[in-house]
């Protein structure tokens, strides 16, 4: 994807989230819409009178009682009504390619500021018909009389009487993702040990995050709940070690576990996208920082790795800009699975992959892994898909605001279907 260049600097500032917590917990009686709206009405009320100019709202499993759900989660949140508002999905990327296409509305004139954000109420998924059921109760529908519906009753078998269930595996390969990254960690020779020894920092950041109170002003308290639920102060590599894989258990050679990959997760997020006079509507506290580019990837994964796209962008990206690795202060990576980060971060060490796949010269020296995920990444925090992006931006529009002026992040998430998406951010200069 080409270089962003909007009509007016745009900025990001940091909002509000609920806790997350692991599917069948504290959320579990709250659709999709229910846990948006506390979060919506809460971002409103920051803005003291005015309203955002428009908003984008996205969740990744279906539900067929919405077709927009950007629109009824404003509408049930009681705001003001004129406001657009639209729906977005990319699997894991869902809120941050809805923070680029917020980003691309920003003009300086009638759009200023949009609310960007998404959820996903894994407790709440919706259960469908089969479509040859359903294509039998349309057709029964429409008989008009009664032999008519005892004809096509007759004609139903029960073969065709089955339920459609959401889950979270590849239509195309039919493989979930952890099944993908149990391949893509073989590929790349990611071990247990490394795993878990990444899964345990996550934990660790994230507990002591929480503990210096990072997380206070980022995170509302929800049905009696104040803080993740998921980060596990008492985990150890010791206690990691002694899960069994679950994506793949027959080879003797799985390793990845419950342990080491984020869990099913609910929870909803919220951000600020907009100008120097869209920001002027926040609190002036409001951490904020400067989108200075983006990039949207995709692979193949029939031959490539399902997670393997930001392994791909981020070189793009700072080749781009003439960053190198060192140049970059923070780096907030998703970690759908701590393998899956960690083969990220060999990708972007590896010469010949840069030189061959990439195609861009690899002078980018060695990947800082002590400057990735300071406050916890998704393995801890928790991963509800269509919330993870709002999550991680205003986590590192935070980070970057607290870090010298000029300091730069690097933002990257993965996502279902061999694709991804990165942002790079600055906390600009000094004039």
């Amino acid at each position: 994807m080409s270089a962003f260049n909007p009509r007016t600097p745009v900025w990001l500032a940091s909002g509000l989230r609920t806790p997350f917590v692991k599917v069948d917990g504290p959320f579990a009686q709250l659709d999709a819409i229910a846990l948006s709206v506390p979060v919506v009405q809460a971002m409103i009320a920051q803005l003291d009178g005015t309203r955002p100019d428009v908003a984008v709202w996205g969740t990744v499993a279906p539900n067929l009682t919405w077709s927009n759900i950007a629109r009824e989660v404003l509408l049930d949140a009681g705001v003001d009504a004129t406001i657009p508002a639209f729906s977005t999905v990319m699997a894991c990327s869902t809120s941050m390619i809805g923070a680029f296409e917020a980003a691309g509305m920003i003009d300086g004139e009638a759009r200023n500021l949009a609310l960007v954000g998404g959820v996903e109420s894994m407790s709440r998924i919706q259960l469908g018909l089969g479509q040859r059921l359903s294509d039998w109760v349309r057709g029964f529908q429409r008989a008009r009389s009664l032999g008519q519906k005892i004809e096509h009753v007759a004609e139903l078998k029960l073969s065709d009487v089955r339920l459609y269930i959401p889950s979270v595996t590849n239509r195309t390969s039919g493989m979930s993702m952890g099944e993908h990254t149990e391949i893509t960690v073989k590929t790349w020779d990611i071990g247990r040990q490394e795993q878990d020894e990444l899964a345990l920092a996550s934990h660790r950041k994230a507990i002591a995050g929480w503990e210096a109170g990072f997380f206070t002003d980022l995170v509302m308290p929800l049905e009696g709940t104040t803080h993740d639920t998921i980060p596990r102060k008492d985990t150890s590599l010791e206690k990691l070690g002694r899960l069994p894989p679950v994506f793949d258990r027959t080879s003797g050679k799985g390793t990845l576990t419950a342990g080491n990959s984020s869990p099913l997760t609910d929870g909803a997020a919220a951000l600020w996208v907009g100008s120097e006079a869209g920001m002027a509507r926040l609190p002036a506290a409001t951490p904020r920082v400067q989108l200075i580019d983006f990039e949207v990837s995709a692979v193949d994964f029939r031959t490539e790795g399902l997670l393997m796209a930001p392994a791909y962008a981020v070189p793009r990206l700072l080749a781009r800009h003439g960053l190198t690795y060192a140049d970059i202060d923070l780096w907030e990576i998703h970690e759908a699975f701590a393998g899956q980060l960690a083969f990220h971060m060999k990708a972007w060490e590896d010469a010949d992959f840069l030189r061959d796949k990439v195609r861009i010269e690899p002078a980018f020296g060695a990947f800082p892994r002590d400057r990735v995920n300071p406050n916890g990444g998704s393995t801890a925090l928790g991963h509800p898909f269509g919330a993870t992006g709002a999550r991680i931006l205003s986590q590192a529009v935070k980070e970057l605001a607290a870090l010298p002026a000029g300091a730069w992040a690097i933002v990257s998430i993965c996502a279902d279907g061999g694709l991804g998406t990165v942002a790079l951010l600055r906390n600009p200069p000094s004039d």
